[in-house]
């Protein structure tokens, strides 16, 4: 199947998921979607609710996000990191909640949820003819972020594909909703990266993220928080392949106004060096700063250090 094709199949409905194995999800969403009807502070206040919930009843989770914050914050105490892991649970199913806003509200709606910061920065570079990339960090308004970025701009992001085939198209659907009148791709990891490179080289922003641990292979170890993590090094080769230029990116919810702030913070300085262990260091260091603007809203629960330097133990045992 072409990168064209697959775009195609994923953001269009597909008889087969009216299939009755599936009327579960639908039956799930039809209830959601009432459940949307309600106020938005009543929303926020249920997803507070059900984050402390999730926080008492997933202990998987909540062991790796709290080996990844006394890590990562090694000055806080037990009980200041235990505060923020309630948070971060209650930040991660409000900002779920929130899903319903990019799916089926209008787009003035959509607008008036998001506050854009540094988006000057996109003319600006465009106008000395670079490319860009922007280095979204994951956290909880991941998608917010992406909205504010494709509403008005061509852009293309990263996709990776989830299991039940309804709740696959339905996100597709979301994260093309705006980007798709622009031209806007997305892109899973097995289409590899010659076709980012031809579509950013061709003005498209690339939507990158680049805090995953996906293994030794193709990756470097470069500090996170002053420990080393395993770093895929794609970035700075990236960059330096369509003359671009890399905007940190993060979305942080402000609760008292009800709207996530999307901040592009300034390109990365010198950057590629052309040195994969130095270019990570720099993307990871990057990271640090968007995540300081809103700790508790990034996804502690994925395992950013679960690939260690050779003679190490995990450190999630």
């Amino acid at each position: 199947m072409s990168i064209s094709e697959s775009n195609l199949a994923r953001y269009r409905f597909r008889p087969a998921l009216l299939h009755p194995r599936h009327w579960g999800t639908w039956l799930g969403l039809a209830l959601f979607f009432l459940f949307t009807l309600l106020p938005l502070p009543l929303i926020d206040a249920a997803g507070a609710r059900l984050g402390r919930l999730a926080a008492k009843n997933n202990r998987k989770r909540f062991a790796i996000a709290r080996t990844n914050l006394s890590l990562c914050f090694p000055d806080k105490s037990p009980r200041q990191i235990e505060a923020m892991l309630v948070e971060h649970f209650q930040a991660q199913l409000r900002s779920a909640l929130h899903y319903y806003i990019l799916l089926w509200r209008p787009e003035s709606v959509v607008r008036k949820r998001i506050h854009c910061e540094g988006f000057d920065q996109l003319d600006h570079y465009r106008q000395q003819g670079r490319q860009i990339i922007v280095l979204i960090s994951h956290c909880t308004g991941l998608d917010f972020a992406g909205a504010a970025l494709s509403m008005d701009r061509p852009a293309n992001g990263p996709y990776k594909e989830v299991r039940n085939p309804v709740i696959d198209w339905l996100i597709a659907r979301l994260r093309l909703r705006f980007s798709a009148r622009h031209g806007g791709r997305l892109f899973t990891r097995e289409d590899g990266l010659r076709p980012l490179i031809r579509e950013t080289r061709a003005g498209k922003i690339l939507l990158y993220l680049g805090d995953e641990d996906l293994g030794a292979e193709n990756s470097v170890f470069a500090p996170f928080f002053g420990v080393p993590k395993a770093t895929i090094s794609v970035l700075g080769r990236l960059a330096k392949s369509c003359n671009a230029v890399v905007l940190p990116c993060i979305a942080c919810y402000d609760l008292a106004r009800r709207r996530y702030d999307v901040k592009l913070l300034p390109a990365i300085e010198n950057f590629p060096e052309g040195d994969d262990v130095r270019d990570a260091t720099a993307m990871n260091r990057a990271i640090e700063d968007t995540i300081r603007l809103c700790p508790v809203q990034y996804l502690w629960t994925l395992r950013y250090f679960q690939t260690r330097p050779e003679g190490e133990a995990s450190v999630y045992e």
